[in-house]
């Protein structure tokens, strides 16, 4: 295969003819060899039963039916574990991503890119102050800190080489940021606008929690980046900025005893501090410490973290 399209679905079933007709227009074109691996993610319509009735026809059109809802990040992981491509596309199912931009994005990667992102330029238009606003200024923070400069990290349409996204292990909601990964592997990174249409059908599963989410999986991405290979400068500054907090508290404290303001038993700001403290800083040490056992569970055992109910057009031999 030279090129492999991977598409994660949930809850899609009303728009998925309209986007397989799609992308068997625009395909052909660009490859002589190609695939689309469609991943439904537990679906709760009948996405399954649409798109097995679609590959019937389509040997070119790969499905996989996961046993459950295992979000948006596990399905792109299983879908690229089992693409065939040198080139390898992710786009969403929403038909907010168009096909027809697939060919720039390729034309692109023949400049000797190794990833080329979408960027939807237009996207928000009339909702400066609500939507779009917020999202320049997240996508700057995300660049700022990781070093990878783009407009729009959120956009799923992109193209990678397989020799730079095949080693990527994704886990919790990191798809946004398979760029990042991508430059840990040396890759060469760019972007082009891309169109974007409004979603058609159903509603968005976005909402405000996934930005909590993603500011989440940002802090770790940092630590990843930053911290991975000598976490005590990590641990120790934390610990260290705690230190210095609990010592300026008790300073407080103390000034307020020395002048005869208030004795230590009369305000409760000294307990009050440490605690939220103590418990601030605990947390976020046990969830990075967490999300690192977790990937050396995986890493370790070879479990897959997403079980599959079904495979179709596959063949019998896969390279994962």
């Amino acid at each position: 295969m030279s090129l492999s399209v991977v598409i994660p679905v949930y809850n899609e079933a009303r728009g998925l003819p309209e986007l397989v007709e799609r992308l068997e227009t625009v395909l052909p074109t660009v490859a002589e060899n190609f695939e689309v691996i469609f991943v439904d993610d537990g679906s709760r319509d009948n996405s399954a039963q649409v798109l097995t009735e679609l590959a019937a026809q389509r040997p070119w059109m790969r499905v996989i039916i996961l046993r459950r809802n295992y979000g948006q990040t596990l399905a792109i992981q299983t879908g690229i574990q089992h693409a065939e491509g040198e080139i390898i596309v992710l786009m969403d199912s929403d038909l907010e991503n168009d096909p027809a931009d697939i060919p720039h994005l390729l034309a692109k990667l023949e400049e000797g890119y190794d990833v080329v992102s979408g960027w939807r330029k237009e996207r928000w238009k009339g909702q400066f102050f609500t939507r779009k606003l917020p999202s320049i200024l997240a996508n700057a923070l995300i660049s700022h800190l990781s070093g990878v400069h783009l407009h729009d990290y959120g956009c799923t349409l992109k193209a990678y080489r397989r020799d730079v996204i095949a080693p990527v292990r994704l886990y919790g909601r990191m798809h946004r940021f398979i760029p990042i990964y991508a430059k840990w592997e040396g890759g060469r990174i760019t972007e082009v606008p891309v169109s974007y249409h409004p979603r058609k059908y159903g509603r968005s599963n976005y909402g405000m929690m996934r930005i909590v989410s993603v500011l989440l999986d940002l802090i770790l991405i940092v630590f990843l980046d930053r911290y991975l290979q000598r976490p005590m400068q990590f641990f120790g500054g934390v610990g260290l900025i705690s230190i210095l907090l609990g010592m300026g508290t008790f300073g407080w404290a103390l000034y307020y005893k020395l002048t005869g303001q208030k004795a230590f038993v009369e305000t409760p700001l000294p307990i009050f501090t440490a605690l939220f403290i103590s418990v601030g800083v605990v947390l976020i040490l046990i969830g990075i410490l967490a999300e690192l056992l977790v990937r050396v569970y995986y890493e370790s055992t070879g479990r897959a973290p997403a079980q599959i109910r079904k495979k179709i057009n596959f063949p019998q031999s896969i390279r994962v």
